[in-house]
Order: structure tokens, then C-alpha cells, then sequence
């Protein structure tokens, strides 16, 4: 069973930074595009940043482009989102997730998103 497991989030203050990481089981993370999205209460889910299979395409949010970085290691088959100058807007649950193609098509849209994670909660006091 594929399993996606976040990890790193908690209670910052505004201008802190974090750093999330999601390690894949039973799927191997170099045939897949990696994306992290966030849900915030009473707000649909938006997408954040993804990575193409071999790092050769990344993209991000306007909203966090600058401040947020992913990475990915596909040796140790985990992708991580660095966040920096962390801000109350940016409060929600952060999930990562695969997507079955190396290309960076799709990469925003969550519906084209094969496997998800669970989700970590980032929570940013002003």
C-alpha cells in the first residue's frame, strides 16, 4: 500500500521559518511529480509548489514564490518544503502529494494527483 507521510509542522510565529518533509513508502518518488498543497479552514485546497521527476522544472505559488522552496531526493525518495518569512496567511494543513508522470502537467490541479498524504498542520501566530 502506498503511503505518503508528512512530518515538520507546528506553531511558529509570523517571519519564522519551517521545513516539511514527506517520505514515500511503497512508491518510488522518481517516477512521479511531486506537488505539496495546503487547505486552510473554510478555504479550498490550493497548490503550493511542485517538483518534476528530476528536479529540472519547479514550480510555485505567486503567494509563496520567494519564500518557500522544495526539494527533492529521490535516493532517499522523500520531497521537502522549505518555508521562510512564514506569515498568519500562510496557516493550514500542508499535504504532499504524487503524481504518476515526469512532466510538470497537471502540477496545480488536485485532482490529477494519484496519492496523497495525510496531511501536517502549519499554524502561524502574528
Amino acid at each position: 500500500q502506498v503511503q505518503l507521510l508528512e512530518s515538520g509542522g507546528g506553531l511558529v510565529q509570523s517571519g519564522d521559518s519551517l521545513r516539511l518533509s514527506c517520505r514515500a513508502f511503497n512508491l518510488y518518488l522518481r517516477n512521479n511529480l511531486m506537488g505539496w498543497f495546503r487547505q486552510a479552514p473554510g478555504k479550498e485546497r490550493e497548490f503550493v509548489a511542485a517538483v518534476t521527476c528530476t528536479s529540472q522544472s519547479i514550480y510555485y505559488a505567486d503567494s509563496v514564490r520567494g519564500r518557500f522552496t522544495i526539494t527533492r531526493d529521490n535516493a532517499k525518495n522523500t520531497v521537502t518544503l522549505e518555508m521562510n518569512s512564514l506569515k498568519p496567511e500562510d496557516t493550514a494543513i500542508y499535504s504532499c502529494a504524487a503524481m504518476r508522470v515526469c512532466s510538470g502537467w497537471g502540477r496545480d490541479d488536485a485532482h490529477k494527483y494519484d496519492y496523497w498524504g495525510q496531511g501536517t498542520q502549519v499554524t502561524v501566530s502574528s
